[in-house]
């Protein structure tokens, strides 16, 4: 199983990568951060899967994997440091600035000050100090006891646990302040994680300049263990976030779609209520002009405004009748507002229309535009089963507004044909 997930993890994590890669050019620069930490730790992880070991380490530069493996988790650490660092500050002040963040500022900048020096005295120990006369299993149990190995491997877990240190205090307090339970909970995981590499290279040191006797086999299978599950972590609490938001877009965009039936219907019988032309499905799917969110609450906003003008279209009597018909409903309230518009759009599609509008829709305890998008959306779900026969029933009842013949007026900003008393 460990060999499939050695397999597995990199290309999840090169996917990862791959899907993150606009970023670079239409990207802020903690999310260009964000990319480079993720392409450093997959890049890390392909060390390890044994193919690619072996054909790195049996390369021209012997134990070649071990030094890129190193040099690229140095790379991604740094890059989520910046990144968590940049994002969790807030705006650059002195004055009242956290003591939590003073320490990650001040810890991240050393890190970056040193870090092209500790990366020229990693290379420069690999190529003099480090006896690489035969290729490694295990690149730190098979040099345990070297001074060479031991100093180079010493430079690179102290650089890789001071920042997984920072990245864990930093993600741990950010956790518990977090608004939403998809952040909180993927800021735990990635907390967990930088807890885990804070912790295992002190050991890893102790081991290399005092070896505990375990096999290489043994060695190799705790620490690829190790980078598998913080990797896996990780990876999990980055992705835990995103995958809320395209939940969340996802549910945006459905009830974008499902309100298009009733907000068509509405701006076909009153243009002039519309910021653009109301389009077919497809052509909407199409129009990206706006972001989501924006779209949706312009449609619930057309949709209101056209609703408020079916009160010219409505008699008195309408509301009450629709409310008896949909108390059978499973869902009345919706269902009674369905049926008042129905029959309202109706008599304005026929050009009856009453001499003072009819009263108000009942107030719904909505706190924001996306609750009164989900109630409208019920609203559509009546909306589009409602037959001919069942709008009858409810003119029969309430009765039905005057013809009105009159000459059409015109908007003054849009100059189309605006209904009479509108």
């Amino acid at each position: 199983m460990l060999n499939d997930l050695l397999w597995a993890v990199p290309v999840a994590m090169t996917a990862t990568t791959l899907w993150r890669l606009p970023s670079l050019w239409h990207g802020d620069p903690l999310q260009r951060a964000l990319w480079m930490c993720c392409a450093g730790f997959a890049a890390a992880l392909w060390c390890r899967v044994p193919q690619v070991k072996f054909a790195l380490d049996h390369s021209p530069v012997t134990d070649l994997s071990a030094l890129l493996k190193y040099v690229a988790s140095l790379a991604a650490i740094l890059a989520g440091l910046k990144y968590i660092v940049g994002v969790y500050e807030g705006p650059p002040s002195k004055a009242g600035q956290s003591k939590h963040v003073a320490v990650s500022r001040w810890v991240s900048r050393i890190a970056h000050g040193f870090a092209f020096a500790w990366l020229v005295l990693l290379v420069v120990l690999f190529f003099t100090a480090v006896d690489r006369t035969e290729p490694s299993a295990d690149f730190a149990a098979d040099h345990a006891g070297q001074w060479g190995a031991g100093l180079f491997l010493t430079i690179a877990y102290v650089y890789l646990g001071a920042a997984a240190g920072t990245a864990c205090f930093q993600w741990a307090r950010a956790s518990r302040r977090a608004d939403h339970r998809s952040l909180r909970v993927g800021l735990t995981l990635m907390s967990a994680a930088t807890l885990i590499y804070t912790v295992y290279p002190a050991m890893r040191i102790i081991t290399v300049w005092a070896p505990t006797g375990a096999s290489v086999v043994t060695m190799r299978t705790i620490a690829d263990s190790v980078t598998l599950t913080v990797a896996l972590l990780w990876a999990t609490g980055a992705a835990i976030p995103s995958t809320a938001v395209l939940f969340e877009r996802w549910a945006t965009w459905r009830t974008l779609r499902k309100l298009h039936p009733l907000w068509s219907d509405l701006l076909q019988q009153f243009p002039h209520l519309a910021f653009q032309p109301a389009g077919s499905r497809i052509t909407e799917v199409v129009r990206l002009w706006l972001p989501l969110n924006m779209r949706l609450d312009r449609r619930t906003q057309e949709i209101a405004d056209a609703v408020e003008q079916l009160r010219h279209y409505a008699t008195p009597d309408l509301l009450p009748c629709a409310q008896y018909l949909a108390e059978n409903h499973e869902d009345p309230e919706p269902a009674a507002e369905a049926y008042w518009i129905k029959s309202a759009l109706t008599s304005a599609e026929a050009g009856r229309r009453s001499p003072a509008p009819a009263g108000m829709l009942p107030k719904k305890p909505l706190t924001s535009s996306h609750a009164e998008a989900y109630w409208l959306a019920s609203v559509v779900d009546v909306y589009v089963r409602i037959t001919p026969e069942i709008v009858r029933i409810l003119h029969e009842r309430a009765g039905r507004p005057d013809v009105v013949e009159s000459e059409p007026e015109l908007c003054p900003t849009t100059g189309r044909t605006v209904p009479t008393g509108v």
